[in-house]
């Protein structure tokens, strides 16, 4: 679960769009929307409703479909309202209505003595459900800050890091100049999702897709370049590594060796570049964008080449010898 403390009144405020949309807004107990939603999950509260509270999963958010507001309304009719009464004495989140469904009066009254928001939404109850634990999950996953500049190269997230100065942004300026997408520059927001994966955005919405570059100073990409140089969200699938070149360190030239870094408890593959004069970094970052990809389908360049490498020699030692004898009959 995640530190964050998050309100029913948060989970209204989401700016949502399109398919992730809740299309939620409070109609009753607003004095409640302080409340902290502490768990990301659902509750269907049918059997609370019919008086039965044995294992009432109260913390969760409640979820009344077509079945439960049916129900409410034939409680109401039967002027039956004491299991309602016995509901909100536990101090629930909030309580979520679908299918534009509108509780009765009594139920309403009832929210609003116990200060429990009451909200509604147009979607059905399935279409609902996906929604908001898709949106639960992301809110109540662990979380990193990190310092570097994620970028999409040829469809992978990169996250570029390095020591101050190094050249990251110029690196990233360049990559975005040959038709790649900034995500976030500087302070990059990781959330890992679902225990394996791991989606970085830009830590403050308000100065996302800005870029501090010395000597021009802060830039537009998205008035500079367009829409298509930007995205909000992104999975981190390669870290790249920049450091200034030392010319007393062993650098890996073959690649054989796959490196990794942990972070929020998952591997990421690492590659280390040295930075130097006369080396084009961007182009570098491109092809070790499409050579991972390659290794993802299956296919190691550096391994086949070591494979190969053996192959020659065996076949090589093997003539030597096969010649040699030859030469002895």
């Amino acid at each position: 679960m995640s530190d964050r403390v998050f309100t029913v009144l948060d989970l209204i405020d989401l700016d949502l769009k399109e398919h992730n949309s809740l299309n939620l807004r409070c109609i009753a107990g607003r004095k409640g929307l302080s409340r902290s939603i502490d768990i990301p999950d659902l509750n269907r509260p049918m059997g609370a409703i019919m008086g039965f509270f044995e294992g009432f999963a109260f913390q969760r958010i409640q979820l009344f479909g077509q079945g439960e507001s049916a129900y409410l309304h034939q409680l109401q009719n039967d002027g039956q309202i004491s299991a309602i009464e016995e509901m909100f004495n536990y101090p629930m989140p909030c309580c979520i209505f679908t299918h534009n469904n509108t509780p009765h009066k009594e139920f309403l009254d009832i929210a609003e003595k116990s200060q429990c928001p009451i909200l509604q939404t147009d979607l059905g109850s399935a279409d609902f459900s996906a929604r908001i634990m898709r949106i639960l999950s992301r809110v109540f996953s662990p979380r990193q800050i990190v310092h570097g500049v994620l970028v999409e190269v040829y469809g992978l997230g990169i996250l570029i890091q390095g020591d101050s100065g190094v050249g990251k942004s110029e690196t990233a300026l360049e990559l975005i100049h040959r038709g790649h997408r900034l995500v976030a520059d500087d302070v990059v927001e990781i959330n890992c999702i679902h225990g394996n994966t791991l989606m970085g955005a830009g830590a403050n919405r308000i100065i996302g897709h800005h870029m501090e570059i010395r000597g021009p100073g802060i830039i537009n990409i998205t008035h500079l370049f367009g829409v298509r140089a930007i995205r909000d969200r992104k999975e981190v699938q390669l870290v790249v590594e920049l450091e200034e070149w030392d010319s007393n360190k062993n650098y890996d030239r073959l690649g054989s060796e796959d490196h990794t870094i942990e972070m929020l408890g998952v591997n990421i593959p690492k590659l280390t570049v040295p930075v130097k004069p006369g080396r084009n970094i961007p182009i570098i970052i491109e092809t070790a964008a499409m050579n991972e990809r390659l290794k993802s389908m299956g296919y190691h360049a550096a391994r086949e080449f070591n494979k190969n490498i053996l192959k020659w020699i065996e076949s090589d030692a093997a003539r030597s010898v096969f010649f040699g004898q030859e030469d002895v009959i």
